[in-house]
């Protein structure tokens, strides 16, 4: 299951919110009035998504966002609002790095549908740092074989090399 932490001064669009995601019942979710206490809770719990409001008293959305990208950097990050300048866009996409820049007032099915598609893309991103890792691995351990076998010639030189006949079988040379 999944966590989600949203985040907006308004307690009508914190309850709106809330609403939605209970309907949607895919995903536990947290709310929040105030960033300090959001950034709080994401140094201890780690979320999968987190939904801000552009416009806080105290922090925005894009400088709390930046802030959440230090403490959990494969978090999703989504914005929410009502009214941005080209400044507040580009920093968002630039500093904090969101998924997306949802208007307000917000039609309920493309919220969740973007929410859903930010989850997608956050867990396409991890699973292909994970195969990476192994890929890395893997050619590590294959490195040290070859240079093993590269020992193991130098020292006995024809020792690796077999003559294979069609059907698999080894033929010795006499």
């Amino acid at each position: 299951m999944y966590r989600i932490m949203i985040v907006d001064d308004e307690e009508q669009i914190l309850r709106a919110l809330g609403r939605i995601l209970k309907r949607n019942g895919e995903w536990e979710f947290e709310t929040y009035s105030r960033p300090d206490d959001a950034l709080k809770r994401i140094q201890t719990t780690p979320f999968d998504l987190i939904l801000s409001d552009y416009r806080m008293p105290g922090m925005n959305g894009v400088e709390f966002l930046t802030e959440v990208k230090k403490f959990q950097p494969d978090s999703a990050r989504l914005i929410l609002s009502g009214q941005a300048d080209l400044g507040g866009l580009l920093g968002a996409i630039n500093e904090a790095e969101i998924f997306r820049f949802i208007d307000k007032p917000w039609d309920d099915y493309d919220l969740i549908t973007t929410m859903k598609q930010a989850l997608v893309h956050r867990d396409m991103v991890l699973t292909n740092r994970m195969l990476a890792d192994q890929v890395r691995q893997q050619q590590a351990s294959i490195d040290l074989q070859r240079k093993e076998l590269e020992r193991l010639e130098a020292s006995s030189p024809g020792l690796t090399k077999v003559n294979w006949g069609p059907n698999g079988e080894i033929i010795l040379e006499e």
